[in-house]
């Protein structure tokens, strides 16, 4: 009798037990370290901070080793964004603005961008047009539509050399989008940089490639 009811109590354990463990097996199941191209699709998309606390922060220690010991751009950008914004890390604008600047010492066309953004509108730091430019015409020449985009209107505005006008013409003539948002101010902005150059001068830059 005792027998039968040692079995007993074993069996209605495992029961009880079993889906608890298979909940939690599931739970901690690791989540696998983007791709390169994976995460620059999710850089491109901004969906990089949003991707890393989906993943509930299982991937911190992954992506601060390939920033800070592998060098990876993209990686570098990462991390940086993290700990400018603070997403699963304490945060530390400074030191996340050196890894942005890391990744876009590297090349990184997105890490370019933002900070030529943020020199623009003065996130993080005082606004410098220069600056700005700097980092802007770098990532425009490497086809980042958004950074393209930017530096067309602080052109309007008045701010850097008319020498460069021809190089964001073409690039901006030769941009390819699906989105009528933005392909219309595409053509606004083509429209305008026309207005301070030459018919000459413009349909030359139809014909030249400015992108590396």
């Amino acid at each position: 009798m005792r027998i039968l009811s040692f079995f007993f109590l074993f069996f209605v354990s495992y029961l009880l037990i079993t889906p608890s463990a298979v909940a939690i097996k599931k739970n901690m199941q690791a989540v696998q370290i983007y791709t390169d191209n994976q995460l620059l699709d999710l850089i491109k998309d901004n969906k990089h901070l949003g991707q890393v606390v989906l993943d509930e922060c299982q991937l911190v220690q992954d992506i601060e080793a390939r920033a800070n010991k592998a060098n990876i751009p993209s990686y570098q950008f990462l991390w940086g964004d993290m700990l400018a914004y603070g997403v699963c890390v304490k945060k530390d604008i400074p030191l996340g603005l050196h890894y942005m600047h890391l990744a876009a010492d590297q090349g990184l066309a997105e890490g370019l961008e933002q900070l030529g953004r943020y020199y623009h509108v003065g996130k993080f730091m005082q606004v410098d047009f220069e600056r700005a430019i700097v980092y802007l015409k770098t990532a425009a020449s490497l086809n980042n539509l958004a950074a393209q985009v930017r530096l067309a209107g602080i052109y309007q505005q008045g701010y850097g050399s008319p020498l460069d006008y021809p190089a964001l013409y073409s690039q901006l003539h030769h941009s390819v989008t699906d989105d009528k948002v933005t392909h219309k101010k595409i053509s606004k902005l083509l429209s305008q940089l026309a207005d301070k150059m030459p018919e000459k001068v413009v349909n030359q830059a139809k014909r030249t490639s400015y992108t590396n």
